[in-house]
């Protein structure tokens, strides 16, 4: 199914101030410190009761937003995109209720699309603005524009969440289905912090090279110096390079 074209196609500049991800398909490999590999993230000040029903990827979300201390941002937003949510849980549900079975409240309650940042909410005492998205296949360019849209209300940063989990094999398609769960965090700003990444778009010809559907691991390549995204929904080319210190010396 084809979106809908966003209704904003200005050319935007962002910046990134702080990024973390999480790739476990990258365990052993040589990544920066902003990248984590753990298969199953330890959430340290996630309480055990609530952290033993959060998967890997529930994990590494409340992992990484304690790292960049957000819960010390309370005027922050913080969205989190996901084409396919929690990867199993709510297709299993599907299963179950097929089969005749009574759902589990307790798993129902974390298999909706915004579980994880409820669990992170309660465990960590943040009651600022939170959302969750999802757009097929679109959910970078998504949280992009919502982002843009908090930031030109007056908000001084936002933090974006991207996800992806694989799905059961008979619910996948192959060209679509991501083979490991992963995440990436960024908080953007309409001025920079220090040491922030500038996030430059321009338009884009897609006739010798396609839109991609940028995922967690395509866009940690991206930040680690890899070549340009472009972006589908609008068709953008995005950049990102270090900014300038002009501060005056001595």
């Amino acid at each position: 199914m084809d979106c809908l074209p966003h209704a904003d196609t200005a050319l935007p500049t962002l910046y990134l101030n702080r990024w973390r991800a999480w790739l476990p398909e990258r365990a052993g490999e040589d990544v920066p410190a902003c990248v984590i590999t753990d298969e199953k993230p330890p959430a340290p000040s996630v309480p055990a009761l609530l952290r033993r029903r959060l998967t890997p990827l529930g994990r590494a979300v409340c992992t990484l937003l304690g790292e960049m201390s957000a819960h010390e941002r309370t005027t922050m937003p913080i969205l989190h995109a996901s084409r396919h949510g929690d990867g199993h849980r709510p297709l299993d549900m599907l299963d179950t209720l097929f089969e005749g079975e009574p759902l589990s409240p307790a798993r129902f309650g974390l298999s909706v699309h915004n579980a994880v940042l409820g669990v992170y909410s309660i465990a960590f005492d943040n009651h600022a603005s939170m959302a969750a998205l999802a757009a097929a296949g679109e959910e970078f360019e998504a949280l992009l524009s919502e982002a843009r849209g908090y930031l030109a209300e007056g908000c001084d940063s936002v933090m974006l969440i991207l996800t992806d989990s694989p799905v059961p094999e008979r619910y996948r398609i192959q060209t679509q289905a991501p083979q490991h769960p992963s995440a990436i965090l960024m908080e953007l700003s309409l001025s920079p912090a220090p040491d922030a990444v500038c996030l430059q778009a321009r338009a884009a010809d897609t006739t010798d090279e396609p839109a991609q559907t940028i995922t967690p691991p395509l866009l940690t390549d991206w930040l680690m110096g890899g070549s340009d995204l472009i972006a589908r929904t609008p068709v953008l080319r995005w950049q990102a390079f270090e900014v300038m210190d002009t501060t005056p010396a001595g």
